[in-house]
């Protein structure tokens, strides 16, 4: 398992910074609004799970052992006017948990034993992609620096390709292949190659010539990859086997 190419306090810089733009979007908003990107959940059920999540981390972090994961809609209670401070604190909490830790020390994640500081990656990567849903449920602005994109990225390979990750899904199983290739390049920065082989996903950084080759700005690479935004939307450009990439997005749901 590769770890994050943001050092701790970046992580954590960003979890804060992305948590802020969240409370933002979803303030006055409507709390039975459908989310459209996950159809399932209301903006509450959201703020719920925005709001819970790194508390569930902080306490992984605390204790170093697996705990339940919580239900968003145990937020039901609580009044809007009352969520961003909500929801502040539990970024905090976590950011807090892990400095008391040390974001070095393993300890339980579901990718194994790993740096407490994992946690901060995966808080702030689901945010970030959340931080998404609810500017586009509410109308509000969506925005994400390059290298907090990036990482969303990056981490999006790491949980395809690492050993046990049909244990997240068993649609990730049918990204076995024989060599296809996707390539990522966003402007401006390094790029990523993804390639199926009989054992799974195999992943690097670099710009490459692949099948399908996915080139824009990284924001937008990241809201392709994560499903938010379709290939077609016009916000990437696409070249070469565009069916292989529509199989590989519609595997990489977890």
């Amino acid at each position: 398992m590769t770890e994050s190419a943001l050092d701790t306090a970046r992580l954590a810089g960003g979890l804060l910074e992305q948590t802020g733009g969240f409370a933002r979007a979803v303030t006055g908003a409507d709390p039975g609004a459908r989310v459209p990107t996950c159809p399932e959940w209301r903006l509450l059920d959201l703020v719920g799970h925005i709001g819970r999540a790194p508390r569930w981390a902080a306490e992984i972090v605390r204790k170093g052992v697996p705990l339940p994961p919580p239900d968003p809609r145990e937020a039901e209670a609580l009044p809007p006017g009352e969520w961003a401070a909500w929801l502040r604190g539990g970024a905090e909490e976590l950011v807090e948990a892990a400095a008391e830790t040390g974001a070095d020390t393993e300890v339980w994640t579901f990718m194994g034993p790993a740096p407490a500081k994992f946690w901060l990656c995966r808080m702030l990567n689901d945010l970030s992609i959340h931080h998404y849903d609810a500017a586009l449920t509410t109308g509000a602005g969506f925005e994400i620096a390059d290298d907090l994109a990036a990482d969303a990225v990056t981490e999006a390979f790491e949980l395809i390709s690492f050993p046990d990750s049909g244990a997240l899904s068993p649609a990730l199983a049918e990204l076995r292949g024989q060599g296809e290739t996707l390539a990522l390049r966003p402007a401006g920065m390094k790029g990523w190659l993804a390639t199926r082989t009989p054992d799974g996903v195999r992943w690097k950084r670099g710009d490459h010539e692949a099948d399908v080759v996915v080139s824009g700005p990284v924001r937008e690479i990241m809201l392709v990859l994560s499903r938010r935004v379709p290939p077609s939307a016009g916000t990437v450009e696409l070249r070469g086997d565009a069916a292989l990439l529509d199989h590989l997005l519609a595997r990489m749901a977890f």
